[in-house]
Parts: structure tokens; C-alpha cells; sequence
């Protein structure tokens, strides 16, 4: 059983120059996650863009990954490194959690299929729903509430590897998923503040269409789940020994 736990960052990406004085990077994002749930929890964060990996896979009791404004299917030596850093982990059993990107490449890395959705931007709160339980998922709660913002899903599961999906919505089907005993992914962003949520669809209004903005900014008024899910990745990490 893990008792004071060491997980690495990878990171896949940074937030915008002219938003960290307000919000940091989005390391800091995620270990202010942690927080409270898993306040001895010590974070080491590899630069993955720059081909930063730790020196071996022990060095963290397990690996999160942020999110990034690349897409997993882009043509990028350091998104290709990553996803056969993922697939490492997974032959080692190594405990993993995607975050957003991270959500979509484990999926890719194990043989399933990431597209841009027909449905559009993903953006402001969404609420998806439990439809399969892990006994590390407690407290239990039926729906779960967390900021998005992605244009790109999983669209078809590994066919060869065993893959089940925990958490689904008719926007996002495969929402949050698991893989094994080690390797857990959602869509959302549980380490993204509503006032960086707000910040980001603002950013964005040349690109996103107008009527979503407004569904987006109108859908912070939900209360969030983050902490819940914090709690959930947790537990996760210390089942494993």
C-alpha cells in the first residue's frame, strides 16, 4: 500500500504566458488538486515536450498528465515518445491517470481511435453519469460535474485490450474510462478553476461558435466535482502497492 505518495507530472503543455501570473501552470493547477484530499503528496514534473522522462519507471508511485492544446493525432516526435512512454507503463502495471489528452492517448496507445467530434466543442461544465463502479470510486455519487474543453474524443475502444467505461454522457460516450487495475483517464479537467475556464472560452470566441460560448459560460453556475474525483484518484493510486 502506497502511504506517502510520489507522483510525476507529465507535462504536455503550458498554460498561456499572459494567464499564469493569475493561475499558474498547469502543474501548480494540479498539485492545488491534490491539495486537500492528499496533502503529503510530493508531485516531480517531466517536461515531456522536451523529451524529459523520468530515469526509471519507479522513480513516481504513479504518472498523471496534464492537459494540452496539441491533439494526440498530430504529427509530433514528443507526442509519439509519450504514447510509447504509456505503453510502458502499461506493460509494467504502473499506475496511470490521463487527464484530457492524456484521457485520449492512453486510449490511442492501447489501439482505440481519437477523432474531432461531429458534436463540436466540449467547453464550460459538463455532466456525465456513473455507469460502471470501481470500489475506489467513494465517496459513491451517481453524476459527475467537471469543466471541459476539448473538440477531440474517443470514438472507438481498443479493440484488443480490455477497456471499461466508468463515466458517460451522449456528448462524450467514453468519458472517463479504466483500463486493468493501473490505468484510469477522464475528459475533464478537474484541476481547471471556473474562472480559468471562463478565461479560456473568452480566449476562444474567434474560434468556438457564439451559441456554444454562451451554453459554456452559462453551465459554470454548476456546482463542480472536482474534489470528489481528486478523492476518487486517489484511492485509485493507493490500491496499488
Amino acid at each position: 500500500m502506497i502511504n506517502k505518495m510520489k507522483i510525476g507530472i507529465l507535462q504536455c503543455d503550458s498554460v498561456l504566458e499572459q494567464f499564469q501570473t493569475e493561475f499558474g501552470d498547469y502543474p501548480q493547477m494540479i498539485a492545488t488538486l491534490f491539495a486537500k484530499v492528499a496533502p503529503d503528496c510530493q508531485f516531480k514534473r517531466f517536461r515531456v515536450q522536451s523529451f524529459e522522462y523520468p530515469e526509471y519507471l519507479d522513480e513516481c508511485d504513479a504518472y498523471i498528465t496534464t492537459g494540452s492544446r496539441h491533439g494526440v493525432n498530430d504529427d509530433l516526435d514528443w507526442i509519439k515518445q509519450l504514447e510509447e512512454f504509456v505503453r510502458q507503463l502499461d506493460q509494467a502495471k504502473k499506475p496511470f491517470i490521463g487527464i484530457c489528452f492524456g484521457h485520449q492517448l492512453m486510449a490511442k496507445a492501447l489501439g482505440g481511435v481519437v477523432e474531432k467530434s461531429n458534436k463540436g466543442w466540449g467547453i464550460g461544465v459538463s455532466s456525465s453519469q456513473v455507469v460502471s463502479k470501481k470500489s475506489w470510486m467513494t465517496p459513491a455519487q451517481a453524476q459527475l460535474n467537471l469543466i471541459v474543453s476539448h473538440q477531440d474524443q474517443v470514438i472507438c475502444l481498443p479493440k484488443t485490450v480490455e477497456m471499461d467505461v466508468l463515466v458517460s454522457s451522449p456528448f462524450c460516450p467514453n468519458y472517463m474510462l479504466a483500463h486493468g487495475e493501473h490505468f484510469i483517464s477522464v475528459q475533464g479537467h478537474p484541476e481547471f478553476t471556473k474562472a480559468y475556464s471562463a478565461t479560456l472560452m473568452d480566449f476562444r470566441r474567434k474560434i468556438i461558435p457564439q451559441d456554444r460560448i454562451q451554453e459554456g459560460m452559462d453551465s459554470l453556475t454548476i456546482n463542480l466535482d472536482d474534489q470528489l474525483i481528486a478523492q476518487w484518484i486517489i484511492n485509485f493510486c493507493k490500491t496499488r502497492k
